[in-house]
Formats: structure tokens, C-alpha cells, sequence
């Protein structure tokens, strides 16, 4: 039996070579009509053209610009998608620096923070910010000539811009691909700000009043600053009105997104009051977060998500200065980061972790005007005062001011926010921005590279916020705090917010949540003659710290 299979395994072997001969060239023939390097795919046949294969120079030049328009519209968006996943790291971050017993009510803030900010930016905050900024698309993603009413008054000839008037409920001019496009990217900025204060007003902040805010801040104060700044408003034309710079100038939100999102926190906080038990005989006590692991697991998630933010506000994917927008992002996070680590050990003996990850986002707040503007080591120097920034900036929120804020936002935000506002107008060489805002031919240059005015107009964007930004938001909360009541009841809070204010809380082992729905089985009658069983305690258990 052996000799007989060994007798017929040579013409088995000249099967088996025959097989591998056809598939070589089978393969080789399917190769030849395939292009695996790419080299091949696309060519000028793939040009829109009256002869197909032949494009005369002017559809050429159509097809490249609407090519490069496409190229800038798709990392637009990408970026805008890039900033919308920050909202995940708020969420985590806030939750993580805060207590268990109100983790859900922090998550659902976070949460529906982002849709009552679409839908108020909606209605009308883009109308607000953008319905005045538009014209031509050039080199970069811009709204359309649709959108260009810029109401205000008009001094010398031209208009110190208030507000934007075209664009509500994306209709009329506004329904247009440029103009979604602007609102999906300036929307997740607007709500970055928006979630800053629910941070710094954690752990006793009524849904109710929260839910408010979040409208009018979307619809109103946040849309208004913005116009003045990015939506060709007054502050953006200091420059040519006036002479100083290239006018205020704030690439991607040091002062429009963060410095507003920490001025809302701080007048919240303080109107709110602090936590119960924060304070004892005046003195600040830690009330230390549940989960570091989550809170940590948040600040990488932003820092990955600010590549969208910084780089994205280019608004064109071909303008190359990208790179160094994004490296310049990456060094003030190092730096911010380690300077609070090596900060807080030099003060306290060991480095403090939650401090150090807030030394990684104040680099990045602070960097997030200038990236654009200036060289590696001006973006280390300004990522590391941000780092010790931080840490200085929220002891005194706490000690001297005697303000709560459970996360640090004010510090984070607020003060880096200036600190990045100043830093442009000090450190920007020149090499880029070169007739921004209608200003001077030259790059956006700061005081110790030869320009003054550059720094004063940053000064004036920052007093700008601040009396637009504080006031309204000291109104709003104090009209809140009138109508609905701002904060919870004392013993609500002692329990949790998680047992009051949500119908569910976010560790169920922790108690029962008072007005959530609790599944409760019965058990069988018992036997004649048998002992009844004693009925499960209807009070919860306390809830988790």
C-alpha cells in the first residue's frame, strides 16, 4: 500500500506544479489590469471637462480650486469632529475631580450641555456671531457673501460690528455648504465655553437653572463676544480703525472660548456659594475627586481633541503652517504639565496628580491664542508659566477669594485664557498672519518683536470680555436664582445629587435613588406554620462620598 502511494506521488507533484503555474499567471494578468501602488488611479481623465479627458486651462483651474476647497472643507470638519470628542473629556475630567454621590448629575450636565448648545446656536447665536463675516472663499474656509449684514454703528466710514444679522435657523442665505460647514466647527467650539462652568459649579447646581443657562449663553453671551472677535466685529478692527496691530487677535480661543467659559464659572460659582463643608471658620478644606483614573483618562482625551482645536482654526487643510500650530500645541502641554508637577512638589513635597493634569490643560488654554504666531521656545515658556499659572491662580480663587470651584475651571481657563491673551501680544515674530483682519501686510508681531499696538489691542479684547462677559452672566444667574432657584436644598446636597436631581444615580450600590424607579419583586406566601421573612429596610443606604 506504501509503494503504491509513493508510486502515484509524482504525478500528484505535477499537478501541484501545474496549479501554482496557473495561478502565477492568473495572478500576473490580474496584476496587470490592477494598480495596487495607486499610481495609476486618477489622472486627467477624472477632470470635469466638455471633452472628457481633455480640460481646457480654465477647467483645470476650476477643478484645482474646488479641489482645494474640498481639501479645506473635509479638515474642517474633521477638526470640528476632533473638538466635539472633547466634550467626552469634560465629561470624565469634571466627574473625576468630583465627588460619587452626584457623578450622574456632573455626566448629565455634561451631556446635555452640548444639545441645548446646538440648538440655541441654531436658532440664532451663529446668526449672531457669523451673520456678519461673510465674503468670497479664498484661501481659507470662510461663511458665504450670503451672510454678510454686520450691524453697528459706523464711525469714520466704517462699521464697529456688534452683531451678525443673516443666518437664523441656518435658512435663507445661510442654507449654503460653507455655512453649515462654519457652524458645525464654530458650534463645538461655542460649547467647549458653555461646559466650562458646569465644573466649577458641580455638586450643588440646580438642572433646572443649568438647563436655562445653557440657552441663553449659546443664543446670547457667548455669540456676541465672539462676533466682535472672530465674526468681523469691532475688536477684530482695531487694527485698521484705529492702528493698533493687526486688531485683536486670538487664533483658535484663548480669550472667545476659554477666558469666556472661565468668567461665566467664576460669577456662577460665586453666586452660587460654595459646597457645604468647603469652608470652616473660613478656612478652604480639600474635598478631594472619587477618581483620578477617570479624571486623568478626561485630560488625554482633550489634549488629544486640541489638535482639532488649535490646528483646525487654520480653516484650511492646505495652509502648511499646521505643523507648527499642532507641535507648538504639544510643547505648551509638556511644559504646562511639568511645570505644575515640578511646582506642586517644590511646594508641597510631592507632586500633586490633579494639579499636574490641570498644568497639561493650562498649557494648552494658554497656548491657544499664539500657537500660530510664535516659535518652540516662546510656546515651552508660555505652556510652563500656564503650569505654575494654574496652580497659583487656584489657590487664590480659593483662599483669597473664597470661591469654590471643585475643578480648577477658573484657574485652568480663566487665568490661562489671559495669560495666552497677553503672550500673543508679546511673543508673535512676525512670520505669519500677514494682513489678518485687514491689518498691515506684515505677520501678526508682538511687543519684543517690534510692535506695541499689538499688545495694547490684546489688553482691550480682555477688558472686552470681561465687562460684557461678567455683567450679562451676573445677571442671567442672579434672574436664574429669582425664577427657578440656582441652588439645591442642603440636604439634597448632602446625600447627592444623583439621589434628587437625576432619576437614576451612577453607582446604584451606593443607596437607592429617591424618586427613581426601584423594581421591587414580592416574595411568595410563606407556608402554613413558617417563619415570615423580615422585610428589606426602605431606607437607603448613605450615600458614597
Amino acid at each position: 500500500m506504501d509503494k503504491a502511494r509513493r508510486r502515484s506521488w509524482p504525478g500528484g507533484r505535477g499537478a501541484l506544479r501545474w496549479g501554482l503555474a496557473l495561478l502565477l499567471v492568473t495572478g500576473a494578468a490580474a496584476l496587470a489590469a490592477a494598480d495596487p501602488s495607486g499610481g495609476a488611479t486618477g489622472g486627467i481623465q477624472n477632470v470635469p471637462a466638455q471633452t472628457p479627458g481633455q480640460p481646457t486651462l480654465q477647467e483645470l483651474g476650476a477643478a484645482l480650486g474646488q479641489t482645494r476647497v474640498s481639501l479645506n472643507f473635509v479638515w474642517v470638519l474633521f477638526s470640528g469632529f476632533l473638538v466635539m470628542f472633547m466634550q467626552a473629556g469634560f465629561a470624565l475630567a469634571e466627574t473625576g475631580f468630583t465627588r460619587a454621590r452626584s457623578a450622574a448629575h456632573t455626566m448629565t450636565m455634561n451631556l446635555m450641555v452640548y444639545g441645548i448648545g446646538i440648538l440655541g446656536f441654531w436658532v440664532c447665536g451663529y446668526a449672531l456671531q457669523m451673520g456678519g463675516s461673510g465674503g468670497p472663499a479664498g484661501a481659507a474656509l470662510a461663511a458665504p457673501a450670503s451672510m454678510s449684514r454686520l450691524v453697528g454703528p459706523v464711525i469714520h466710514g466704517q462699521v464697529w460690528g456688534l452683531f451678525g444679522g443673516r443666518g437664523f435657523f441656518l435658512t435663507g442665505g445661510a442654507y449654503d455648504v460653507s455655512a453649515f460647514a462654519m457652524f458645525l466647527f464654530q458650534m463645538v467650539f461655542m460649547d467647549t465655553a458653555l461646559t466650562i462652568p458646569t465644573g466649577a459649579m458641580a455638586e450643588r447646581w440646580k438642572l433646572s437653572a443649568f438647563t436655562i443657562y445653557g440657552f441663553v449663553a449659546s443664543m446670547l453671551i457667548y455669540p456676541v463676544y465672539a462676533c466682535w472677535a472672530w465674526g468681523g466685529g469691532w475688536l477684530s478692527q482695531l487694527g485698521r480703525n484705529v492702528g493698533l496691530g493687526h486688531g485683536y487677535v486670538d487664533f483658535a480661543g484663548s480669550g472667545v472660548v476659554h477666558l469666556t467659559g472661565g468668567t461665566m464659572a467664576l460669577v456662577g460659582a460665586a453666586v452660587l456659594g460654595p459646597r457645604i463643608g468647603k469652608f470652616v471658620k473660613g478656612k478652604a478644606q480639600a474635598i478631594p475627586g472619587h477618581d483620578l483614573s477617570m479624571a486623568f483618562l478626561g485630560c488625554f482625551i482633550l489634549a488629544f481633541g486640541w489638535f482639532g482645536f488649535n490646528a483646525g482654526s487654520t480653516l484650511a487643510g492646505t495652509d502648511l503652517r499646521i505643523s507648527v500650530v499642532a507641535t507648538n500645541t504639544m510643547l505648551a502641554s509638556a511644559a504646562g504639565a511639568l511645570a505644575a508637577y515640578g511646582f506642586t512638589w517644590l511646594k508641597y513635597g510631592r507632586p500633586d496628580p490633579s494639579m499636574s493634569a490641570n498644568g497639561l490643560l493650562a498649557g494648552l488654554v494658554a497656548v491657544t491664542a499664539p500657537c500660530a504666531y510664535i516659535n518652540a521656545p516662546a510656546a515651552v515658556l508660555v505652556g510652563a508659566v500656564g503650569g505654575v499659572l494654574v496652580v497659583a491662580g487656584a489657590l487664590f480663587v480659593e483662599n483669597t477669594l473664597g470661591i469654590d470651584d471643585p475643578v480648577g475651571a477658573v484657574a485652568v481657563h480663566g487665568f490661562n485664557g489671559i495669560w495666552g491673551l497677553l503672550a500673543l501680544g508679546l511673543f508673535a515674530d512676525g512670520s505669519y498672519g500677514q494682513g489678518l483682519n485687514n491689518g498691515p501686510a506684515t505677520g501678526v508681531t508682538g511687543l519684543l518683536y517690534g510692535d506695541p499696538g499689538q499688545l495694547a489691542a490684546q489688553l482691550v479684547g480682555i477688558g472686552a470680555n470681561l465687562l460684557w462677559v461678567a455683567p450679562t452672566s451676573y445677571a442671567l444667574f442672579k434672574l436664574i436664582d429669582l425664577a427657578v432657584g440656582m441652588r439645591v436644598a442642603p440636604e439634597h446636597e448632602l446625600q447627592g445629587l444623583d439621589f434628587h436631581e437625576v432619576s437614576a444615580p451612577a453607582y446604584p450600590s451606593d443607596g437607592a435613588g429617591l424618586g427613581s424607579p426601584v423594581m421591587v419583586f414580592q416574595a411568595p406566601p410563606a407556608a402554613a406554620g413558617a417563619r415570615t421573612a423580615r422585610p428589606a429596610s426602605t431606607v437607603p443606604q448613605e450615600a458614597r462620598s
